[in-house]
């Protein structure tokens, strides 16, 4: 049986039994703020066997962190709450707010709940030795975190079918979150998008991937906290008239390489990329966001659904009916946002999958076997009869992009997917040259303008400094009917 239906069996079993909390749900949410404690190597990788995997633990013997139960000296069952146990520790010191953070990966910024560092010296087992996997967990309990009343909604920012999301503050950090209240029906449980999305971005630690916060489950509702971001690249290509700094596209679509690099270099695809799934904070640090149609492709299979990725942003092969596909499914989607960012608008805006096939070939000129190997055979392909369109220059569309930047853009739009440059290589592109050598070198979890003289110039399209006042509002309020919505 396929893992995700298993998941969402548990998920659903869950709901009809006397237990408040699924043990996949508090897994996932411990695993989580344990995950940030991965060793990093100077190149700046995280040095974790199982990132790869984008998907829950099977393992009930071992805990989401790794660690079995054993490895405190004490079986799981035995373990309770830290402040009603009295564990021996013999190797007494004054317990700092520092070492708790460390040993609990928590944020630096973080406020504990009065007595808890006595509470935390008094039970937790020595520094030296691991804490079992509920220990942990029945410690972030009693600070706050799987709890509703730890964060305090402010507005309503938008609704679907399954979520509505609204944007709030956290009283453990005071710092606004994105908060994701995703439905949970009887019969059906949590939605497969929804463990999907949880599953995945547990792992993934990087400063351009949205950050997870905390995972809180109810009979009924599973809600997703997110780090909050003003707004998303749509709405930063609205607020500068659609012309935006060629600088700032280079900083932009750098960020989005980098973030996409981590996923794919972890078998991870987005398969969802678009302007609208890009968030922008007051810094100008781009993230991806919405892993709802994300796969990790650890999964022992080729055969994918073809309905995937907006159709503005989908490569012909898919278009086409393909379901055998990798990584460079998200760099056709690169491409597309590039020439966006360059241009101010769409370049394949299609109604339907026939008119975005002619759109693309109508500037890529029509595939032949010499530019795409076995097309001719391709029954779904002659169903159409596409008229014998020749290749039109990307430059005439683009003019404002320089030759190094009309390369890379024509290495990203490859009709064979195959031949579709990586992600980890569009890094190297001579594009990028003018950003230096340290951006190559940045650890994961670093920002790009953590770099001397990396910083977003003024749009020429800016309609006022930073973010105008007039349109933040508006920003919040549409912010994430896409943040994870997934619309």
């Amino acid at each position: 049986m396929d893992r995700m239906k298993i998941i969402k069996r548990r998920l659903s079993m869950s709901l009809r039994s006397a237990r408040p909390v699924d043990d996949s749900l508090s897994e996932l949410a411990e695993q989580m703020a344990l995950d940030e404690t991965t060793t990093v190597r100077d190149n700046g990788e995280t040095s974790t066997s199982d990132v790869t995997k984008g998907i829950v633990h099977e393992n009930v013997k071992m805990g989401s962190d790794g660690e079995s139960d054993q490895a405190s000296g004490t079986s799981s069952d035995e373990v309770q709450s830290p402040v009603r146990v009295r564990m021996r520790n013999n190797h007494h010191r004054r317990i700092s707010t520092e070492d708790i953070n460390k040993r609990l990966s928590l944020p630096a910024d973080i406020r504990l709940p009065e007595g808890y560092l006595e509470k935390f010296a008094m039970n937790s087992p020595p520094f030296d030795k691991p804490m079992s996997r509920r220990l942990r967990r029945a410690s972030l309990s009693e600070i706050g975190f799987g709890k509703l009343e730890t964060y305090i909604k402010l507005d309503k920012l938008g609704e679907g079918t399954y979520a509505t999301v609204y944007k709030g503050r956290s009283k453990l950090t005071d710092n606004l979150v994105a908060l994701k209240e995703i439905r949970l029906e009887h019969e059906e449980g949590a939605p497969c998008t929804a463990i999907r999305e949880v599953s995945l971005l547990k792992d993934l630690k990087h400063a351009n991937i949205v950050t997870l916060h905390d995972i809180i489950h109810t009979d009924k509702c599973l809600t997703l906290v997110f780090e909050y971001l003003e707004k998303d690249l749509k709405q930063y290509m609205d607020d500068c008239g659609s012309i935006m700094s060629i600088h700032n596209v280079k900083i932009f679509l750098f960020q989005l390489l980098r973030g996409l690099a981590y996923c794919h270099k972890r078998k991870v695809l987005h398969r969802d990329l678009k302007p609208q799934n890009l968030l922008i904070n007051e810094k100008g640090e781009l993230k991806l966001a919405d892993f709802g149609l994300a796969r990790a492709k650890s999964v022992p299979t080729k055969t994918y659904s073809n309905e995937v990725v907006t159709l503005w942003y989908r490569p012909p092969d898919v278009l086409l009916g393909s379901t055998e596909y990798s990584t460079p499914i998200d760099m056709w989607g690169v491409g597309c946002i590039f020439y966006e960012m360059i241009t101010g608008r769409p370049l394949f805006p299609g109604s339907t999958v026939e008119d975005e096939l002619h759109l693309i070939f109508r500037i890529l000129g029509t595939p032949t076997e010499e530019s795409w190997p076995g097309i001719t055979t391709s029954e779904e392909f002659k169903t159409y009869n596409f008229p014998q369109y020749q290749v039109e220059p990307l430059v005439n569309h683009a003019p404002r992009i320089d030759s190094d930047g009309h390369d890379l853009l024509s290495l990203l739009l490859k009709f064979e997917a195959k031949k579709r440059i990586s992600a980890e290589d569009a890094l190297k592109h001579v594009y990028f040259r003018s950003l230096g050598e340290q951006v190559q070198t940045l650890a994961d979890t670093a920002s790009i303008f953590s770099v001397k003289d990396i910083a977003l110039q003024r749009d020429p399209g800016k309609r006022s400094s930073v973010y105008p006042e007039s349109s933040k509002l508006l920003s919040s309020r549409r912010f994430k009917c896409q943040l994870l919505l997934g619309t």
